[in-house]
């Protein structure tokens, strides 16, 4: 992997942690297995829809080590759990809605003891009607996922429109359309959920689990069993990954279940990678038709479009997908008029949940298509298309939301336009190997950073100086792999003006820690690293208040912070911070303050239908280029080259910011070639990783990585979220070049080598 160009004013800096990772000494919640503890496990109802019968357990709880093999009769409270819409059980009791549904919880003294009680139960059950496609589940003759919801399968609708699209399409020169799908896709973070729990001898629910959302995790779990939210409490070490996938509950309640009915011994419960595919969440399966307007010259006029989501059973973050999908139909570009719509819709498919690019995926892959089609019909080259329209800073984007600066379309385009796969991509296609063919294609992204309009998208933080003169980061928000903890301690270290080396941090736990939102949404280091910022501050203040105690100075302010010590230039006099350290009190020694991240002052007249998370007042942006190589025999499609440039503010740490991108395009060029998640009929086809492909280091080119300067004055030194508008451009770019290569359509993703060689036989896809 490397790194192309960067503009950045940061230091290329080591994450304190790898050497921890690397050699095994960090820890996990999967690490964390008390001598002694119980294990559960979770029968899965294998039937898309099916209204139950029984469940027939007698068999299980005679099974030597099993304590005991709970039903839906035996879980207090609402049963329900959500993020927002509560309508997903705990363990289902009279329909199962997907095949990864929960029908019985078993707690056993051992593995093997539970694996037995597992296979021994038995669902009876009464096959429904399923339905398996979103916009069919919308006819009025179509079952019905939840008979009781009064819009039928329709989750929500949602319509943000600007200017007037109707007649502003009329009056275009040029209009192309198309129709384009994007599939669910796994995760495959490299740990499944997991977590532990116990019941203290106090009555606190006690919690060591994988989730990107902690203090969210409390109230989840008690409102699903009927528990006071503040007697749970939630640690999260780091997580071997999660990707959206730990943003809402996995094995939380069916945990927390099995602790209320183990008598206060740890619970452990491991989920398989099969049990993953069935039962996680999975990114929204997409289909849009896009309508695209322009002047003879390529300024673009009017964008229509239509997209349904497919929500799965449960409607989990569904909504505020298609909210983010709807914002980011038009991409990074200016349109005057436009016209969205959108339906999320229940069926009997896995449910549908968080993933790296939350809505935006699906709609950027739609827009950067039919911008192809347009550059098609122009006859223009596909990259100047875009810098003509790419949107600079103060002008609106699709949803009417003015871009504030820094806005970086423009520079990301031209600075994947300069590199030379791009500039030279003429003399490369000529020197394609017998029998193979080449291409190159180009899109452009942008992606939200935050919650949005709707709800508090903030972080409080707290700092402690120790009676040792260090200091101590009590983070409020889970690192799944991003890197935002060694990245709070860059932060403090450069705003205390200290040695990195003299700050722990203390992982999120909801009893030591302040409370804050998710780690999620591009928004963990801008949030949590602000409200940080501002308790550095306040430190600052009070050291230099109590060292001039010391040095009975009157003017405190010409006193200033050095590496382990506070210093007074004008007299050469200093107190180390050990001293100051060992002379306050506790409370005196910590210093707490938060941060609300800003939102839209003016929002459109749009969108009412979106209570949560829309619009969006801080985008990030990327371009990105790809260049395969077909092999006319086989159809096989090499990526030989992937570069993206990204503006997320300034950077602060270019090795971070490139190992983002580097794992977000990874992510992408799977998305376009390999990861074919399939179903039928509601059952899983692809679930294991022997079915289910994903890139290895040895399916990638080098995946080159620029940054063009930007500072956001807002963020915490400049810096914006930045961890998936990475993912976006690959799809897009890959599905262009393999235009540019064989003149293969490309409507919807992974390509397959069938797909290449019928495109080489001359049919049309």
């Amino acid at each position: 992997m490397s790194a192309f160009s960067s503009n950045s004013s940061g230091q290329r800096f080591h994450h304190r942690d790898t050497l921890s990772k690397a050699v095994g000494a960090e820890r996990y919640s999967t690490d964390f297995t008390p001598p002694g503890c119980l294990w559960a496990g979770v029968k899965r109802a294998g039937v898309p829809h099916a209204r139950i019968i029984a469940v027939h357990s007698e068999e299980a709880r005679a099974v030597q080590g099993v304590t005991s093999v709970l039903t839906r009769a035996d879980v207090p409270g609402t049963n329900r759990q959500g993020i927002v819409h509560k309508d997903q059980p705990v363990l289902a009791g009279s329909v199962v809605r997907h095949a990864g549904d929960p029908v019985a919880l078993v707690v056993a003294e051992s593995r093997e003891a539970l694996a037995e009680a597992l296979a021994c139960i038995r669902l009876e059950c009464e096959p429904l009607p399923g339905i398996f496609d979103p916009e069919l589940a919308l006819k009025p003759d179509a079952p019905l996922v939840h008979p009781d919801w009064e819009t039928g399968n329709l989750l929500a609708r949602g319509l943000v429109d600007k200017g007037d699209a109707q007649q502003a399409m009329q009056a275009c020169e040029v209009v192309v359309e198309g129709e384009f799908e994007t599939p669910m896709q796994e995760h495959v973070s490299l740990e499944p959920p997991n977590g532990a729990a116990r019941m203290t001898a106090k009555g606190v629910l006690e919690m060591i689990v994988s989730t990107q959302a902690p203090f969210r995790d409390r109230f989840e779990i008690a409102h699903a069993l009927g528990l006071n939210p503040m007697s749970i409490r939630i640690r999260a070490p780091y997580l071997g990954g999660a990707f959206g996938g730990k943003d809402g509950a996995t094995v939380q309640c069916l945990l927390a279940l099995a602790a209320l009915k183990s008598g206060g011994r740890w619970v452990r419960m491991d989920w398989g990678r099969e049990e993953t595919f069935l039962a996680g969440y999975k990114r929204h399966a997409a289909r849009m038709r896009i309508r695209l307007g322009a002047t003879r010259d390529g300024v673009l006029q009017a964008l229509e479009s239509t997209m349904y989501f497919d929500s799965g059973p449960y409607a989990h973050l569904g909504v505020e997908i298609m909210a983010l999908g709807l914002e980011h139909s038009g991409g990074a570009y200016r349109i005057p008029h436009t016209r969205m719509e959108g339906f999320c819709v229940y069926t009997n498919n896995p449910v549908g949940g968080a993933f790296r690019g939350f809505g935006v995926v699906q709609a950027i892959f739609a827009i950067e298509r039919i911008m192809d089609v347009l550059a098609a019909r122009l006859h223009m080259d596909p990259g100047e298309l875009r810098l003509k329209n790419a949107l600079r800073p103060g002008e609106q984007n699709c949803a009417g939301v003015a871009m504030q600066s820094p806005s970086g379309a423009c520079e990301c385009l031209e600075t994947v336009m300069a590199h030379p796969a791009w500039a030279d991509r003429m003399a490369w296609k000529a020197k394609a190997p017998p029998f193979k063919r080449r291409g190159v294609g180009i899109a452009a992204s942008c992606n939200a950073m935050g919650y949005g309009r709707g709800l508090p998208d903030a972080a409080a933080a707290k700092l402690e100086l120790t009676r040792e003169g260090n200091f101590k980061i009590f983070n409020s928000v889970a690192d799944m792999g991003q890197g935002n903890a060694p990245a709070f301690v860059q932060l403090a270290a450069t705003a205390l003006k200290q040695e990195a080396s003299r700050f722990e941090l203390v992982q999120p736990d909801t009893r030591l820690c302040l409370p804050a939102g998710s780690s999620s949404a591009s928004r963990t280091t801008y949030t949590f690293g602000n409200a940080l910022l501002r308790a550095c501050e306040a430190m600052r203040e009070k050291l230099i208040a109590r060292a001039a105690l010391f040095l009975l100075v009157d003017e405190p302010n010409r006193l200033c912070l050095k590496p382990g010590e506070v210093a007074d230039e004008a007299t050469g006099r200093s107190v180390p911070l050990s001293m100051l350290g060992a002379m306050l009190q506790r409370d005196d020694r910590i210093c707490v303050d938060q941060f609300v991240m800003p939102v839209v002052e003016n929002p459109p007249d749009t969108g009412k239908e979106f209570k949560l998370g829309f619009p969006h007042v801080f985008f990030s942006h990327g371009a990105c280029l790809c260049a395969v190589e077909v092999d006319e025999l086989t159809g096989q499609v090499e990526l030989k080259e992937c570069v993206t440039a990204v503006e997320c503010g300034r950077v602060l740490n270019p090795r971070g910011v490139e190992q983002q991108v580097q794992g977000a395009a990874a992510q992408g060029a799977g998305l376009a070639l390999m990861e074919k998640f399939s179903t039928q009929g509601g059952r899983i086809l692809s679930g294991d990783l022997s079915t289910y492909l994903i890139p290895t280091a040895l399916d990638l080119p080098d995946l080159e990585c620029a940054t063009v300067d930007g500072d956001e004055p807002s963020g915490p030194l400049g810096l914006k979220g930045m961890g998936e508008v990475g993912i976006h451009g690959p799809a897009p770019a890959v599905a262009q070049a393999l235009g540019d290569a064989v003149g293969l359509t490309v409507r919807s993703v992974p390509v397959e080598p069938e797909d290449v060689l019928r495109a080489l036989r001359g049919e049309k896809s």
